[in-house]
């Protein structure tokens, strides 16, 4: 931090500061309201629905909250019908958990069981003490109301700087990805630069899936902050945006199939048609590269499709097409965003 500027440096703090001040405040309300009004003298179930949703998204905070809501009173309900019903023993217990298990699997979002009706019906379980599933659920009620209802008020993100922070590291993550690529494909020149070392699978599934994370945040995002209060983002900035974002989006999938390819093919030697294809994805991407930077990329766009007219000439069969069809794909995309910054 000792090379930046006093605006950055603050910048920065706050930006590591407020997570941690929203955890704390959304945390320590609920905590001393439940010590207000009685439900007992540690209530820990109040502070937990701060610690637990606000880790990642703030803005899916009151979605995760109210999930968490229902998951609590379903688990409240099946443990207190369970030991009302039966002592405690083995069956009871095999009840109990066959009935969490299928609560979460019924009650699951996008797939992700709703986990929160297994551990409280367990929690009751394990503590059967007169009056404790009310104060139970009252104390996660009252912490989820206050993740749901302040959790996104209290410092929220920029969100115009957040995608434009990973637009751009997803930028220089792609030139590099490609200049990798580029390298294989000229190994065989005496020239060719030697290819850096192929990125691990989860950490290339992250690449390519970038671009639709950060439309999604700011698309979604922004619909659901439309009451909060307006962020020091330019005016316009995210229309600005938006197109360079659905350009990453656009090209994403055509370029995964084209490292694809080019490492397929590449491993098997260096033939003529994919020693051609290297200084074609090299200027693919450099077009691309200025395209995302809301940069005029017309005369690079053109140079990439003159190349990509001499390898089709040069290597006419349909295997050759395949292995062009990437980049193809790409300059399509960027001939119908010539100029990304003008939206």
């Amino acid at each position: 931090m000792s090379g930046m500027s006093a605006p950055a440096r603050s910048r920065l703090l706050r930006e590591q500061l407020a997570p941690a001040a929203r955890m704390v405040v959304c945390a320590a309300l609920p905590w001393f309201v439940c010590l207000w009004i009685g439900t007992s003298t540690a209530p820990v179930p109040a502070a937990l629905p701060a610690v637990l949703i606000l880790r990642g998204d703030v803005f899916a905070a009151p979605r995760l909250a109210l999930e968490r809501l229902v998951g609590v009173v379903v688990g409240v309900v099946l443990s207190v019908v369970v030991l009302h019903w039966l002592p405690l023993g083995s069956l009871s217990f095999v009840l109990l958990l066959v009935g969490g298990c299928a609560g979460m699997y019924l009650l699951r979002h996008d797939g992700s069981p709703n986990q929160q009706v297994l551990v409280t019906a367990l929690v009751i379980y394990a503590t059967p003490v007169p009056g404790y599933p009310p104060a139970r659920l009252w104390e996660s009620a009252v912490g989820i109301a206050v993740v749901a209802l302040l959790g996104p008020l209290l410092w929220p993100p920029d969100l115009y700087r957040e995608a434009a922070d990973g637009l751009e590291a997803y930028r220089t993550g792609l030139r590099a990805r490609l200049e990798r690529i580029a390298a294989l494909a000229a190994a065989g020149r005496p020239t060719g630069p030697a290819p850096a070392p192929a990125p691990a699978p989860a950490e290339s599934f992250a690449l390519w899936h970038r671009p639709y994370e950060l439309s999604a945040a700011l698309d979604h995002r922004s619909a659901r902050l439309l009451l909060l209060p307006p962020r020091r983002a330019p005016a316009g900035a995210a229309d600005v945006l938006r197109p360079r974002l659905r350009l990453a989006a656009r090209t994403a999938p055509a370029l995964y199939f084209l490292a694809q390819e080019l490492e397929t093919r590449s491993a098997g030697g260096a033939e003529g048609a994919v020693r051609a294809m290297a200084p074609l994805v090299e200027a693919t991407a450099s077009a691309l590269d200025a395209a995302l930077r809301g940069e005029d990329c017309a005369e690079r766009l053109r140079r990439a499709r003159e190349l990509e007219a001499e390898h089709r000439a040069s290597y006419p069969g349909r295997r050759d097409a395949a292995l062009r069809a990437g980049v193809h794909l790409t300059l399509e995309a960027l001939a119908a965003y010539p100029d990304p910054a003008a939206g």
